[in-house]
């Protein structure tokens, strides 16, 4: 008896071991199939979402979508603003054990600037010394103005003062790469295996279009805070796939949900559903230097018919707000933003309107004008582009849609194949700059629509030029403006952030930039059927 009773102890213990053992798990819906992981290479916030998880930014966001101290520790600033100097902390090490040093972060700039790498967010460097003119292949990208003072000391020169740097360097293409892996290894150091990571996880699997799956970095500067153990990322494009699977218990999270689900969603789910203000612009980019998209008059014949109010309030309603200018509200140091000359007008005065601008632009019924939408696969973005077609159709224009998956969607993007496109932009830091850069020309392949006026891009630069931060905003406004009567894109709405996040999933905290990095969550109470 006594025999039989220590053996029951002992399986009572070992059972309570292995419970006490099992990793915490994060099962997190990703809205798309990233097309890199390469900090310096990524351009969608689905592929940020996953690099904020793996590496480190000399600053980083908090649970609260804050910009706080990353690999750096402390900073000093020059009298004039235009010298950073950023100290970062003492015993930071790659996931192989090799230190991490001012010169990853001079070796991870200077490749965001050089040509050769073709970044998104390449423009992201002109703010410093020689930045614009590495960029374009001027100067080499050792002339870039950031330095290694010592392994634990980088300066960063300023061509002049930017009131917005922390926030910029929150951004995953201003993470440091491991110089000694990407050196030798090329293209290929992205992959399993290969990959060395800095952040509080570390890349284990990429299976294409089925998920990807990292594990906590025991070498991250705090995986002692960090609770979850493992986290797979699942390409959620299909939102209506991933609503069953949140479910279903299936998803812990998920970053977008179907918006003609949401009365239904606040009535069943309303401790799941997690709508926010978020700084993000939905709009259609023109193909400026495409005809006839090359003529403003039918740029603007175009975005004047764009039933809005339909969009927002009937089509999708669940927050979002029609858009009439290029910066969203609530952007800081931006007191009022440009609006549309059309905002005011009634919806027969702006088709009577564009309907004369076409016929001004050689169109009418017997040149009618024909155009294709191009959109990634989403039911949403289907619908958005049906009722711009129907308003497109009521000043005799004939659209055509053309959908492809996201990642093939933005590469088209890139490379300016299409005529009109959806597109989206959602802030890297809280500033005006940061939605009127996507038009200067200067901005590369964000510029999707390669829209080209000098006098726009000389607002941008004196506006860059100007310290005092009223007279600075005053600048930006009349580039909105200028932006908004040349119309070379159409915004249609201004975002909400829409997170199914699961009861059990603790630490989530919505903010207006949507930043919720894996290290600051942790699951408690999931029900024990979930896989």
């Amino acid at each position: 008896m006594r025999a039989l009773s220590l053996a029951l102890v002992l399986v009572g213990a070992l059972v309570s071991g292995a419970m006490a053992a099992e990793p915490m798990i994060y099962y997190r819906g990703n809205s798309g199939e990233p097309d890199t992981l390469d900090p310096q290479k990524v351009s969608g916030t689905w592929e940020g979402s996953i690099v904020r998880d793996l590496f480190l930014g000399l600053m980083i966001n908090n649970a609260r979508g804050e910009a706080v101290a990353g690999a750096a520790e402390r900073w000093d600033v020059s009298a004039d603003g235009r010298v950073y100097v950023f100290h970062l902390r003492k015993g930071l090490v790659w996931s192989d054990g090799e230190p991490l040093t001012a010169d990853d972060f001079v070796f991870s700039f200077r490749r965001l600037a050089d040509p050769a790498t073709a970044a998104s967010y390449a423009s992201n460097m002109f703010v410093f010394e020689n930045g614009e003119a590495i960029n374009q292949g001027k100067l080499p990208k050792e002339r870039l103005g950031v330095r290694a003072l010592d392994p634990l000391t980088l300066e960063l020169r300023l061509h002049t003062p930017v009131p917005y740097l922390l926030e910029m360097l929150t951004h995953a293409a201003s993470y440091a790469v491991p110089r000694h892996v990407v050196e030798k290894k090329g293209a290929q150091w992205v992959r399993p295996g290969v990959m060395v990571t800095s952040g509080a996880y570390t890349l284990v699997e990429w299976r294409p279009h089925d998920r990807i799956r990292a594990d906590k970095n025991p070498r991250f500067y705090d995986a002692a805070n960090v609770a979850i153990d493992q986290v797979f990322y699942y390409p959620t494009e299909d939102e209506q796939t991933a609503l069953k699977q949140f479910r279903a218990g299936e998803l812990d999270s998920n970053d977008q949900f179907p918006a003609r689900q949401y009365g239904w969603l606040k009535t069943n789910m309303p401790q799941q559903i997690r709508v926010a203000p978020w700084l993000g612009l939905y709009y259609y980019a023109f193909n400026s230097a495409r005809p006839p998209f090359t003529d403003k008059r039918v740029r603007q014949a175009l975005s004047m018919s764009i039933p809005r109010e339909d969009i927002t309030d009937k089509l999708l309603a669940y927050g979002v707000i029609p858009a009439y200018s290029i910066v969203p509200p609530g952007v800081a140091h931006y007191p009022e933003a440009a609006t549309a000359p059309f905002k005011s007008w009634s919806r027969e005065k702006r088709l009577s309107t564009a309907r004369a601008l076409l016929r001004e632009a050689g169109y009418g019924p017997d040149h009618p004008l024909e155009v294709t939408i191009s959109y990634n696969s989403n039911k949403d973005h289907k619908k958005i582009a049906l009722a711009v077609a129907y308003g497109w159709k009521q000043i005799g224009v004939t659209a055509r849609l053309f959908n492809v998956e996201a990642k093939v969607h933005y590469n088209n993007l890139k490379i300016a194949d299409f005529e009109v496109a959806r597109a989206a932009w959602i802030a890297d830091y809280n500033d005006p700059e940061n939605f009127l850069f996507l038009l200067d020309s200067h901005t590369g392949q964000l510029n999707y629509g390669q829209y080209d006026n000098p006098r726009y891009d000389a607002l941008m630069a004196k506006a860059a030029r100007t310290l005092d931060l009223d007279a600075r905003a005053k600048i930006l406004h009349e580039a909105e403006a200028m932006a908004l009567g040349d119309m070379p894109i159409a915004p249609i709405y201004f975002y909400v952030s829409r997170n199914l996040v699961q009861t059990w999933v603790k630490g989530w905290e919505d903010n207006i930039m949507d930043a919720h990095p894996t290290r600051y969550l942790k699951i408690e109470g999931r029900p024990s059927m979930r896989r």
